[in-house]
């Protein structure tokens, strides 16, 4: 028993090899963790971004949709810490797992041992303080996992939008105008419309409203956005 792994934790693996999905279902379930499985790309990506995960243990060679490009998708997404498994060890397909976002990379055959330690690894990065955090009022933003959390309830953001929100919340109580948001979030070589920015505030508006948050973000006609500070919710 390789130990060390806490309770009721999530895992999703996306391995179409029957064999080892279930060797590696059978291994996580012994360990104490809650276990779900895919064997296509797309429909791996999809529970992916259905639900929250501790980690992801995801295959490189997948039908319909590489591993790559499903973690790409996710990265795009999520913070979730994945693991990539691949039977080749060439450098050029693990530095395209890397640079896809994947945080380890296996090759195959590997000793379940080792694939159990990189998860405590993994684990132990996000642990302290789950990283870099932003508080206003009732809402949370946990950097490192990319999570924007308000009254404790997950707010599902896109990629851009949980950038927006960060860039408002880091200067907080500063009116920042579509100008300084386009360089800061879209890019200094963005040439688009800044009405964009518009369309986006509406977007995180809209999901903070869902969430229970109203009025957070404050318009400042002629000017641009702020988040004015607000005490800590208790």
């Amino acid at each position: 028993m390789t130990g060390g792994i806490t309770m009721e934790k999530k895992v999703l693996i996306i391995e179409d090899e029957g064999n080892l999905a279930r060797f590696l279902e059978l291994e996580f379930i012994h360990e104490g963790w809650t276990v779900t499985t895919a064997q296509e790309g797309r429909v791996g990506l999809q529970r992916a971004l259905e639900e929250k995960w501790d980690i992801i243990v995801l295959d490189v060679m997948l039908p319909d949709l590489s591993g790559v490009e499903v973690c790409r998708r996710i990265r795009s997404e999520s913070g979730v810490p994945i693991i990539m498994l691949t039977a080749r060890d060439a450098i050029p397909d693990r530095v395209s797992g890397l640079d896809a976002g994947a945080d380890d990379y296996m090759t195959k055959p590997f000793a379940i041992e080792e694939l159990f330690a990189r998860v405590r690894a993994l684990l132990r990065r996000k642990r302290p303080n789950e990283g870099k955090i932003l508080v206003n009022g009732p809402c949370r933003l946990l950097l490192e996992q990319r999570r924007a959390l308000c009254y404790e309830n997950d707010v599902r953001l896109t990629a851009r939008e949980f950038d927006l929100f960060v860039f408002l919340m880091k200067n907080r109580d500063r009116v920042m105008s579509r100008e300084q948001i386009l360089d800061q979030v879209w890019g200094f070589d963005y040439t688009g419309d800044t009405n964009l920015v518009d369309v986006y505030i509406r977007y995180l508006r809209n999901k903070l409203s869902q969430a229970g948050v109203t009025d957070l973000i404050e318009t400042v006609r002629g000017v641009g956005y702020v988040i004015r500070g607000l005490d800590d919710a208790d």
